[in-house]
């Protein structure tokens, strides 16, 4: 089976420090060459892959801001679709812009929902959501009732880049963007209540949040900001950390550093919102809370938490394996029914 995967171009795949979805489109393109499957990835020139690549933009235009981006997502999405007859399926990670070309071309597309960024987008993806195209949510939270979809596949991570630590030290860590929505003033202030150090790891996507609810609080002692933080620095924070503070402000799509947390050891204390229950085994591999006090209540609970427990839970759950399964179960699905349609 021939499979074209298309990334987004806002960064390389897979991405140096920021870019979820670049991350899972990598993973999976890696865990498919890794089976066998015939693999094209369309992504940025710089990017890296086992399986074939094909660009035409060089750079990701969120690491080279000479790149417009909306003229490279038209020549990078608009490349694929007229070599869409070369595959098998197409695996889309780019949204919902690709799907304007679908009725143009005789390939099945399959797209991987990584989020909702507006309820704005939503007539898109009603429009096309029939023949020849079929949609994965990536939760079961993160599922809009006016689509159909073929299935829910979590997203995986590479368990060889996370190194288990039974032993970890006495800080907590937020690691994800500075901004509103992923709660890092809620992570400080659940920190000082606590009486406990916190590592900040991350991008800042908000200046202003950054300067007014983040910034006053760093002292260089018992909060600390690092700025982004690569695979090998991410591996080892999470691995260290006592706890992962996840207190989102919205309904999260999925959340790969509660993944990558567990899959370290590391326990996650986050709010009930989006698919955090799907993710956090409650009690088991962390809590789930619904404030600020509670998340300090259930710290005092954190040392209960098996870390082997958090370690085999996201293995059997998050890992690149069980999503390249669960895909390729989409994959061969797809091409019974196509087979089924064209049948006379």
């Amino acid at each position: 089976m021939k499979i074209a995967i298309l990334s987004p171009v806002a960064w390389r795949t897979p991405p140096r420090h920021y870019g979820p979805w670049e991350q899972v489109a990598s993973n999976i393109a890696e865990g498919l060459v890794r089976r066998g499957f015939d693999v094209t990835l369309f992504a940025t020139g710089d990017s890296v892959t086992e399986g074939k690549l094909d660009a035409v933009i060089p750079e990701g235009y969120e690491e080279n801001k000479e790149i417009d981006p909306k003229v490279a997502e038209c020549l990078h999405i608009s490349h694929l679709m007229e070599n869409a007859h070369k595959f098998d399926l197409i695996h889309n990670h780019f949204d919902f812009l690709p799907l304007t070309y679908t009725g143009l071309i005789n390939t099945p597309m399959v797209t991987t929902i990584h989020g909702f960024s507006s309820p704005k987008i939503i007539p898109v993806y009603k429009k096309y959501n029939g023949y020849n195209n079929y949609y994965v949510s990536i939760s079961n939270s993160d599922r809009s009732p006016e689509l159909n979809y073929i299935a829910t596949v979590y997203n995986g991570i590479d368990i060889s880049q996370f190194t288990y630590n039974p032993h970890p030290d006495d800080y907590l860590l937020y690691l994800g963007r500075i901004h509103y929505d992923k709660g890092t003033w809620e992570a400080i202030q659940i920190a000082k209540k606590a009486k406990k150090k916190l590592i900040i790891a991350g991008i800042i996507q908000d200046k202003k949040y950054f300067e007014a609810k983040v910034a006053p609080y760093i002292n260089d002692k018992d909060i600390i900001f690092l700025g982004h933080a690569g695979p090998e620095a991410r591996d080892e924070l999470l691995g260290r950390a006592t706890a992962l503070l996840h207190p989102i402000n919205f309904e999260e799509p999925f959340g790969l550093s509660v993944a990558e947390s567990m899959m370290c050891g590391t326990p996650v204390i986050a709010f009930n919102r989006g698919s955090m229950p799907e993710l956090i085994a409650n009690g088991k591999t962390g809590f789930i809370v619904d404030d600020i006090d509670e998340a300090v209540e259930k710290l005092q609970k954190i040392h209960r938490i098996n870390r082997q427990a958090c370690r085999s839970w996201a293995e059997s759950r998050f890992s690149i394996d069980q999503m390249v399964n669960g895909y390729i179960k989409v994959y061969d699905k797809i091409i019974e029914t196509v087979k089924k349609e064209a049948a006379p």
